[in-house]
């Protein structure tokens, strides 16, 4: 049973180059905008998310909300499986493969994990068929555009880090109340160590998405709640018209993903490499379609502002150490998820893009340094 469900039923050694001050990292051409700079607030209501996880994912389930996304787990073969879909006027979908997605973890999580995110058309079932060999397998409906809406308080105007634009964690419409197990007792509490790497992913879910925030919602229920990690995975997603998406939870006293020494909060986005590793995901699928160039431009000054405050050169090779339990990994500085892990993450033609990336974010990097 799960920490949330256990609860439920009973009632970060070696440090990177030295970490610049607050103040330097965000000085330059622009203000600084520092994500929580004390200014105004702004009441926006967001649909609550609703979620239904299946008892036996085996059999067909339903919902008695319009579903919009499943999430999917489990272990075993990454290819294979499929879903179709109950559609609203009662006629099923023809059998769709499923694309497994990023599976990522807590530290020292075991191998073999699958995850993925599986568009509906705001079906009321569905089914799966799975491969031979597939074991605990959970599947939960979610519905993150048609809930009733709940209101919380966004910042007036757009926050900045060293002149990019994101949208904070209230933007995109985290309900912190999935970050907490039924005590009270935040599941994952945050951990900070000093930034050592950067990885790319990307999410696996639609491309030419109608409603990207309505997805970094199911992506964060799925991790949260129904992986039982607690928070989002990522510490950035990305979308295709190149906004900025805050994920991990940090606190609200530096910029994202950052306490206020400039260390990097763990997230769980590669098991058992996650402490002082910065993970970023495009939102879409790029096995076989590059990404949009909005999509890249944000992926490279994103990646270039944090390697510039870290003092990180994005095309060195290094010795990864993990603070937590000291294993090491020889990787390339900016790396995808495939290199870390046994996935197709960040997706065959991203993945064959990172020699070209990595030239452009220390290009980038350059410029910035320069200006600093």
């Amino acid at each position: 049973m799960s920490r949330r469900g256990a609860l439920g039923a009973a009632g970060a050694v070696a440090a990177a180059a030295a970490v610049t001050p607050l103040a330097a990292a965000v000085s330059g051409d622009e203000p600084a905008g520092e994500e929580n700079s004390g200014s105004e607030r702004k009441e926006r209501a967001f649909p609550a998310t609703r979620a239904k996880l299946a008892d036996d994912a085996t059999r067909p389930v339903s919902a008695d909300f319009p579903i919009t996304y499943v999430g999917l787990g489990w272990r075993g073969p990454h290819r294979g499986a499929q879903i179709r879909f109950t559609l609203p006027d009662g006629r099923k979908s023809d059998w769709q493969r499923v694309t497994a997605g990023c599976a990522g973890g807590r530290e020292g999580s075991a191998g073999g994990a699958v995850t993925a995110l599986a568009a509906a058309p705001d079906a009321t079932g569905y089914e799966l068929r799975l491969p031979d060999g597939v074991t605990e397998v959970r599947a939960m409906a979610l519905d993150t555009v048609h809930g009733p809406r709940r209101t919380t308080k966004v910042p007036a105007e757009r926050k900045r880090m060293r002149g990019l634009t994101y949208l904070t964690r209230a933007d995109w419409g985290a309900d912190e109340s999935l970050r907490f197990l039924p005590d009270g007792t935040e599941n994952t509490p945050t951990a900070f160590y000093p930034a050592q790497v950067m990885t790319v992913h990307h999410t696996a879910t639609v491309n030419d998405d109608p409603d990207p925030a309505a997805t970094v919602r199911a992506v964060y229920e799925q991790h949260a709640v129904a992986n039982d990690w607690g928070d989002i995975g990522y510490h950035f997603l990305i979308d295709e018209a190149g906004r900025i998406y805050e994920g991990r939870w940090s606190g609200e006293d530096a910029l994202p993903a950052h306490d206020s020494d400039g260390k990097l909060v763990t997230a769980f986005h590669t098991a058992g490499y996650n402490s002082g590793n910065l993970g970023v995901a495009l939102l879409g699928d790029f096995v076989e379609r590059e990404p949009t160039a909005e999509a890249r431009a944000s992926l490279v000054a994103l990646l270039a502002v944090y390697a510039a405050y870290q003092g990180l050169d994005p095309r060195a090779d290094v010795t990864f150490v993990n603070p937590v339990d000291g294993v090491t990994k020889d990787t390339a500085l900016l790396s995808g998820h495939q290199d870390w892990l046994t996935t197709e993450c960040p997706g065959g033609v991203l993945h064959r893009d990172l020699p070209a990336l990595r030239e452009d974010v220390a290009a980038a990097t350059g410029r910035m340094q320069k200006r600093s």
